[in-house]
């Protein structure tokens, strides 16, 4: 039987390509969604991989899906916790409720899906936990302070985490990806994207969606099961930590 991979926002951009590198990897996939049914239903459609609604932001909701899920296709093995929003502003003129959404949704979304399927992690003795955290976490960014801290947060907490479940078989690692090709790229100018924010990245181009998947299927490998607490730096050397 093949092992169940949750994908957090797993149905558009990096998740979409996590998602799918893993049902190509033979995995059972599930992935989740916060808002556009639309495009939910034609990935599922497109690539057989069921979708499942709802926020990660709320712990009950996350219990619930989770238990969903397991009904539908197992117990949960691997983890990748994936889904994220932005809220930027400059800190003089961000609000406590911009810093909330983004706090709820990167760092504590992360606690809400991991906890419930710990458990039963340690009690197989085997889990992956994946985060995808951010280049902003590692070197800060202007206007960003809520998603900076947030995915810091998630940084220490895989750090943490990877010492509590060592001994269970399970690994806890992050993926910090630098500026990855998705739809949301391709609404910033031709001219930023040439003198801004190629010439900062040495290997001159933007990274891909499949190669951050790529990255996750080693992760969530049997070969990758002596790597935990790791933080694995995928930005064309833009920042080197």
């Amino acid at each position: 039987m093949s092992r169940v991979a949750l994908v957090t926002g797993g149905s558009r951009g990096i998740g979409a390509a996590i998602s799918t590198a893993l049902k190509k990897a033979g995995y059972s996939v599930a992935a989740t969604y916060a808002g556009n049914d639309d495009k939910a239903r034609a990935f599922t459609d497109e690539t057989g991989i069921k979708t499942y609604k709802w926020n990660v932001a709320d712990y009950d909701a996350c219990v619930d899906g989770i238990h969903q899920v397991e009904g539908d296709l197992g117990p949960v093995e691997v983890l990748v916790n994936n889904a994220g929003i932005t809220r930027d502003a400059p800190f003089h003129k961000m609000t406590p409720e911009q810093w909330k959404e983004v706090m709820d949704t990167n760092l504590s979304g992360v606690f809400n899906m991991t906890h419930p399927v710990w458990p039963g992690m340690r009690e197989r003795k085997f889990g992956r936990i994946i985060t995808i955290s951010s280049i902003n976490g590692q070197k800060g960014q202007f206007a960003q302070t809520n998603y900076a801290a947030a995915k810091a947060g998630d940084i220490g907490f895989t750090k943490a985490l990877a010492q509590e479940g060592a001994r269970a078989g399970i690994t806890v690692n992050a993926i910090c990806p630098g500026y990855i090709n998705t739809e949301m790229m391709s609404t910033i100018p031709e001219k930023v994207m040439n003198e801004v924010i190629l010439p900062q990245i040495p290997v001159g181009r933007l990274g891909e969606a499949d190669e951050i998947a790529r990255a996750v299927v080693f992760l969530a490998s049997d070969d990758a099961g002596f790597i935990t607490g790791s933080t694995l730096t995928a930005n064309g050397g833009q920042y080197m930590a």
